[in-house]
């Protein structure tokens, strides 16, 4: 839940400080977005449920997406199977190549071949739909943020929700391609490390604010907003504030918790 960095410590503890991993299941199927350090745990979970594959969709490949990629318990058994997404962006590698590089001497002591399981890397284009089953559409949109990002809409069984994480809104306008991606959706998990107070000193970051969050969820009429990707430094207290101003501004509107579990 946590952007740019973990943050471990008692002042984190009721919203936690995991860096990004969000699990959505459709029945039995597994879908994974982002690999931050909170990839770890859900790994763990996983493994003791005795599922053996997934999906794994990433937005971008900065770190704080990417870390707990090594220590995903399930990819060293075998018997499981994971195919990993990501987008077309400006200027990227595969996410094979990303991590070839990020699990190679002098940053991480094994290689990438060290996982057993089997690893089936896929690419798509920003705006592209496609499905990984009969009955689960995955649509795209491009995100305004550095070296780029992609967003993502599950469509399954009547039923959507939406991962927004990282962008920048436009302060000059509204983000069509946010609003076309979240229309009408029942969920939208949403970039909102800042607040509008503090936006102004964060200019050209990627990141934006639940006050925006919120006018594009009314103008898509979506339904509920999840407020994501928190500020490092704002602990607790600062998340708890945050969430009385948000549900007071839009009635249903949540602020994300490690462990949180919504239902649809």
């Amino acid at each position: 839940m946590r952007g740019s960095i973990p943050c471990p410590g008692p002042e984190f503890v009721r919203y936690g400080g995991n860096t990004p991993c969000v699990e959505i299941r459709c029945n039995d199927r597994i879908l994974i977005f982002d690999a931050g350090t909170g990839l770890r745990p859900l790994g763990n979970l996983i493994s003791s449920e005795g599922n053996n594959e997934a999906d794994i969709f990433f937005s971008h490949a900065h770190l704080d997406h990417i870390g707990g990629l090594p220590f995903f318990g399930p990819a060293f058994n075998p018997k499981n199977s994971f195919r990993i997404w990501s987008g077309e962006l400006e200027n990227a590698r595969s996410m094979k190549d990303v991590f070839n590089n990020l699990m190679m001497a002098p940053l991480f002591p094994v290689p990438l071949e060290i996982f057993n399981a089997k690893l089936e890397f896929k690419m798509v284009k920003s705006g592209q739909a496609f499905t990984i089953s009969k009955d689960i559409e995955i649509s795209t949109a491009n995100l305004n943020h550095p070296q780029g990002a992609l967003g993502y809409r599950v469509n399954f069984d009547g039923k959507s929700i939406c991962y927004i994480s990282d962008t920048e809104h436009r302060p000059e306008s509204i983000d069509k391609n946010i609003v076309n991606l979240i229309q009408g959706a029942d969920i939208v998990i949403y970039d909102a490390t800042y607040t509008d107070e503090e936006y102004p000193n964060h200019i050209g970051w990627g990141h934006s604010t639940w006050q925006e969050g919120i006018k594009l969820c009314d103008a898509a009429s979506a339904n509920k907003l999840v407020i994501f990707h928190h500020d490092p430094s704002h602990n607790d207290n600062a998340m708890d504030e945050i969430a009385t101003l948000a549900a007071r501004e839009r009635s249903g509107t949540v602020v994300a918790r490690e462990g949180m579990v919504l239902s649809l």
